[in-house]
């Protein structure tokens, strides 16, 4: 078990497969902190982490580096906190839309995360945060990396559990090809310049769910291949 240090501040342990575990402590959350966190999310995504300083986030969030410090600890500490947040927002943002667009379980519940990445990228136009702030972070041991792969981690294994509502074969591998595919629509649109990344990705992704479809219909003992054999007893 990690030490946990308590600084006024709440703790909480950020646990993700075949990531180390690490305590991240949070801070606590006032309007000014808030303040802070909005404005330094908005530097760090548009200019990078160690581009923005903390002088500048002080500035434009109209306070002072002696508050930010008292709130979130060190500069690394408010990087942390971004990250969280951001992750907790995609987070939010997907499953929120995926219900809202398609809450009956079936295929079209994995193309709803694709729609929902492509309206999340229309104001997100700089590519992945999280992956930005790995090139800067990674090696150094940051508090801020389990998050970006816990991010990396959610996303997966969101996509294996809409395809397993499915009941098709392979259902995990089929959700790790479908996240591959996610993450490099995002390359693609931003850093490639591809407009048609997102309705590329689409389809490549449907291709592969009916795909699925069609293997668990073809297996005796499934509810389509019960339903194709009587259709083709009455032929």
């Amino acid at each position: 078990m990690p030490s946990q240090k308590h600084t006024g501040r709440y703790t909480c342990s950020v646990v993700t497969e075949g990531v180390r575990m690490t305590t991240v402590t949070q801070p606590t959350m006032t309007p000014t902190a808030h303040r802070i966190l909005d404005t330094a999310a908005g530097l760090f995504y548009e200019h990078g982490l160690r581009a923005v300083g903390v002088e500048r986030i002080a500035e434009e969030a109209e306070t002072t580096k002696k508050t930010i410090y008292d709130r979130f600890g060190s500069k690394d500490g408010l990087i942390t906190a971004y990250l969280r947040q951001r992750c907790d927002r995609w987070h939010d943002y997907a499953t929120a839309y995926v219900e809202e667009h398609q809450p009956v379980p079936g295929p079209d519940r994995v193309l709803a995360v694709l729609d929902a990445l492509g309206s999340w990228m229309a104001v997100n136009s700089r590519g992945c945060g999280f992956v930005n702030a790995y090139a800067e972070l990674a090696g150094t041991g940051h508090d801020g990396l389990p998050i970006i792969a816990e991010e990396k981690i959610w996303t997966r294994d969101y996509y294996i559990g809409l395809i397993g509502e499915l009941d098709i074969p392979d259902a995990e591998r089929r959700g790790r090809e479908v996240a591959l595919v996610h993450e490099g629509a995002i390359v693609q649109l931003t850093a490639g310049a591809q407009p048609e990344a997102m309705a590329d990705a689409r389809a490549l992704v449907g291709r592969l769910v009916a795909d699925g479809v069609t293997a668990r219909d073809a297996t005796p003992g499934t509810v389509g291949w019960a339903h194709d054999s009587e259709a083709r007893a009455g032929e």
